[in-house]
């Protein structure tokens, strides 16, 4: 039988137990949303959907997912979207990951799964679209990925709107009206005839406000599904998020959305948004607002080391349009700490190439012989890689991956006006 050293310290199991309950509470935070709406159409949807879980190792990872689809010329896109997107997503992340590397697939499973939810939905012959922004929460980490004009916020604890979504709306996005002209595409206003011009810029053929939307079938190939991308890191302080459709945002800037709701519970905040918006501007159209705190959970009561205590500095905003090349060190702090938000990704290139060719940390993350997009098998010498056709071959050579089944090369090729995809007729965004 041995016996202990006695110069070998021994710490109760339950003690144990505590500090591990403590490092899974300051890991994982509370979620509490609420979530408001005046109908005026009846094309705004949600997804709500808490407390997803994962398996990781011999644990299980736990995720929150949020979506707004507001939908125009019809509310099928917003529905079909509602009820497939996730799915989709999800099909695009292989499985066996830890949750940094879950993490780190999510860009490219959001490309992944807006084109195939958009490649599935134009099969039905559809002509509605929808907007989206869609949010997945895994511990501190936010991912966003967004098509329209529908937005998302968030104020950390400390301070300081972070906008993470981008507007796809013509009247406003020169990045996009640059897209569609040098493409082929025109963006104009509604000829009246006379020389008269009214209403906001559209793109031509199809007359649609918006560059980025799911569905929209038949107003041409310079509508693409591909989303802006965004992640980023909240400090264990937490912070409040506000995803909301355009009606709240043609009313309402973030800094007076998130004032007119100071105090309040997520419910009761969404609520006032709305009601604020709707003051504002009266119905004019569907008008629908998440709110979500992400807050640390209540510690247990045991013997941890204090936190250095920080000021309230006041901290920048950031619109994050595009990443700053400027020094962390030209923030004035009260205190010597990390930055309190953390940014992990942004993309908003419209190249399904370059989208799915992300590099991430792993090499062999994702399967060889695998759509990138739809996660059919594909045969070996049957997939086409993402990379033919490329105006830079020495970078990017053809027998390169990842590839596309021929389906989704054919969905690539009409994004990129490469062959005619579809019927085009007049069509409105609200």
């Amino acid at each position: 039988m041995s016996t202990k050293s006695e110069n070998h310290q021994t710490v109760p199991l339950s003690v144990l137990l505590k500090r591990e309950l403590a490092n899974e509470k300051i890991e994982r935070p509370e979620i509490i949303h609420g979530q408001a709406s005046q109908s005026k159409k009846g094309e705004d949807f949600t997804l709500v959907k808490t407390e997803c879980q994962r398996i990781v190792g011999d644990g299980v990872s736990t995720y929150s997912v949020f979506g707004l689809f507001d939908g125009h010329n019809g509310s099928a896109a917003a529905i079909y979207s509602k009820e497939n997107l996730l799915t989709n997503v999800l099909a695009a992340i292989p499985s066996d990951l830890n949750r940094d590397e879950w993490v780190a697939a999510l860009p490219r499973a959001f490309v992944a799964g807006f084109v195939k939810t958009d490649k599935e939905f134009q099969e039905r012959a559809q002509t509605s679209g929808t907007t989206v922004t869609f949010v997945i929460i895994e511990g501190w980490v936010i991912s966003v990925a967004s098509v329209g004009d529908s937005r998302c916020i968030v104020e950390p604890a400390e301070g300081g709107v972070y906008y993470l979504s981008a507007d796809h709306r013509l009247e406003i996005n020169e990045e996009e009206r640059q897209r569609i002209t040098s493409s082929g595409g025109e963006v104009g206003r509604l000829n009246t005839g006379g020389g008269a011009e009214i209403g906001p810029l559209r793109c031509w053929p199809g007359g649609l406000c918006l560059s980025r939307s799911i569905g929209d079938m038949d107003v041409g190939e310079f509508i693409v599904p591909v989303p802006y991308v965004k992640q980023i890191k909240l400090s264990t302080a937490g912070g409040r998020l506000i995803i909301s459709s355009d009606g709240v945002w043609d009313a309402l800037s973030a800094e007076e959305a998130l004032d007119c709701c100071r105090g309040m519970p997520p419910d009761a905040a969404a609520a006032q948004i709305v009601k604020d918006a709707v003051g504002h501007k009266g119905l004019r159209d569907d008008t629908t607002c998440i709110v979500i705190d992400i807050l640390p959970q209540e510690k247990p009561q045991v013997s941890l080391p204090q936190p250095k205590r920080q000021g309230k500095g006041v901290l920048f905003k950031s619109m994050f349009k595009k990443k700053s090349s400027e020094s962390s060190s030209s923030v004035e702090k009260e205190y010597i700490e990390p930055d309190e938000v953390e940014e992990l990704f942004e993309e908003g290139s419209a190249s399904l190439s370059e989208r799915l060719d992300t590099k991430y940390p792993l090499c062999n993350m994702f399967k060889l012989f695998m759509c990138a997009v739809c996660q059919v098998e594909i045969k070996p010498g049957e997939g086409i890689s993402i990379h033919t056709g490329s105006s830079n071959p020495g970078k990017l050579r053809p027998w390169d991956g990842p590839f596309l089944c021929s389906s989704c090369q054919g969905k690539k090729e009409a994004m990129e006006g490469k062959r005619p995809s579809g019927r085009r007729h007049d069509s409105d965004s609200d």
